[in-house]
């Protein structure tokens, strides 16, 4: 089953994770703001109840908490620290939807249905692991520093896993280790502009592997 081969690979991509944090290679120009707000606060902001908006972040929102409330000291807990800058992706729940679909031959009806399947069937340690494959420590990559950076390798959290950065005219997008997906892009940048993190949301789940 590819959730089972997903968080057997993700395991030994995740052990290094925790002995020490990993440097960005980000863009020269990222930029520099002094806000302190963080992208926990945000994502909890405005509720995260499971509802039918497939374009918000409820899914993402409750696997950061599942993943802290079972594993506190989780290198996760860097997205409740403002002072500390750093880029995350997120994806929203119909991109969480399609990685369900495609990790479980089944078409999930609702947000709970998805978030259950992914818990049950992948289990805490490989969503951490996904989690991190979604933050770019060290760097905060507004949105107009990565139209100028096409090409570059953005070195995540988790393990050293790098995605690159792909840009064509105005859209961006994110080329991740697998192959023969689709590429996520960016459909809602600069989430909480103005603070050392922020966020861009993306279309689809990046992959740290080849599924």
């Amino acid at each position: 089953m590819k959730l089972r081969r997903l968080s057997v690979a993700l395991a030994a991509l995740l052990a290094p994770v925790a002995a020490a944090p990993v440097a960005s290679a980000a863009p020269a120009h990222a930029a520099n703001p002094s806000g302190t707000r963080s992208l926990a606060a945000v994502l909890t902001s405005r509720g995260y109840a499971f509802d039918h908006n497939w374009h918000d972040y409820d899914i993402l929102t409750h696997a950061v908490l599942a993943v802290l409330a079972a594993k506190p000291h989780s290198p996760v807990t860097v997205l409740t620290d403002g002072t500390r800058p750093l880029t995350a992706f997120l994806p929203d729940d119909r991109a969480f939807r399609r990685l369900a679909q495609d990790l479980t031959g089944r078409e999930l009806h609702s947000e709970q249905a998805v978030f259950d399947a992914l818990v049950q069937k992948a289990g805490v340690n490989t969503i951490e692991s996904v989690l991190l494959y979604h933050v770019v420590p060290g760097a905060t990559i507004d949105a107009a520093t990565a139209r100028h950076s096409d090409g570059a390798r953005l070195t995540t959290a988790l393990g050293g896993a790098t995605v690159t950065v792909d840009v064509d005219g105005r859209r961006i997008s994110l080329v991740d280790k697998d192959p023969n997906s689709a590429n996520p892009a960016v459909t809602v940048p600069d989430i909480n502009e103005g603070n050392r993190q922020i966020a861009h949301g993306i279309s689809r789940v990046l992959r740290p592997l080849d599924l």
